[in-house]
């Protein structure tokens, strides 16, 4: 589903971000990506959603070499990708709804269709009773979790999420991981960027640890 081979990461500024990193990630397994500051967890999911493209080696995503996907490529290989970020990046002048629906408005799902899957989204996250107010509204927890619906309202093969807890109180932390970890039991391939390693290590997955961009543990 994803695959590293042998890929770094150098920037103009001489910076090398990441250095020889290889892993796979399994079709239907979960993850969490861990490592300092800087230590490249960011880069390596850009390099995932093609933000940056590799400087050495081969990234696979869906049985997809990234290196082949030409610009006008790009749009629909992000899309087949739901992403969680930690500033939510909602729109305040929309509704939860509206929110949520973003990503079917911008690929033409019919309407009726995209607001049965918004529906059916927001519904798995808790905030379906919700859905008519604004995001100012609503809690820090519950704004992410309209980010999350926003993210699994198209039904992705593959959910990434960077830093999701990063704002969170360790209680609203934990609720957001196991909401994670019930979208993987459904079959979604799940990698989660974070640097609370007292959490990650309660959670039964996968660790991926970055030092100084190289992988030390995966």
């Amino acid at each position: 589903m994803i695959s590293f081979e042998r890929v770094s990461k150098k920037y103009s500024s001489g910076h090398e971000a990441l250095s020889n990193v290889n892993f796979t990630l399994e079709s239907g397994e979960m993850a969490f990506l861990t490592g300092h500051s800087g230590a490249g967890k960011s880069t390596l999911l850009k390099l995932i959603l093609l933000l940056e493209r590799s400087s050495q080696g081969q990234v696979m995503v869906n049985d997809q070499r990234l290196s082949d996907l030409g610009r006008h490529q790009i749009p629909a290989h992000r899309r087949s990708i739901g992403t969680v970020f930690q500033n939510h990046r909602l729109l305040f002048d929309r509704t939860v709804f509206d929110n949520v629906a973003l990503p079917l408005q911008i690929s033409g799902y019919d309407p009726q269709d995209a607001a049965r899957r918004v529906r059916a989204a927001l519904d798995k996250v808790g905030l379906l009773p919700k859905e008519r107010m604004n995001p100012q509204q609503l809690s820090t927890g519950e704004q992410q979790r309209i980010g999350i619906a926003r993210a699994i309202v198209n039904k992705p093969k593959i959910l990434l999420a960077d830093e999701p807890t990063g704002n969170l109180d360790p209680y609203l932390s934990e609720e957001i991981m196991r909401l994670f970890m019930e979208f993987n039991r459904h079959g979604t391939t799940v990698l989660i960027a974070s640097h609370d390693l007292a959490l990650v290590r309660r959670m039964p997955c996968r660790l991926l640890t970055l030092e100084q961009g190289k992988l030390i543990r995966g």
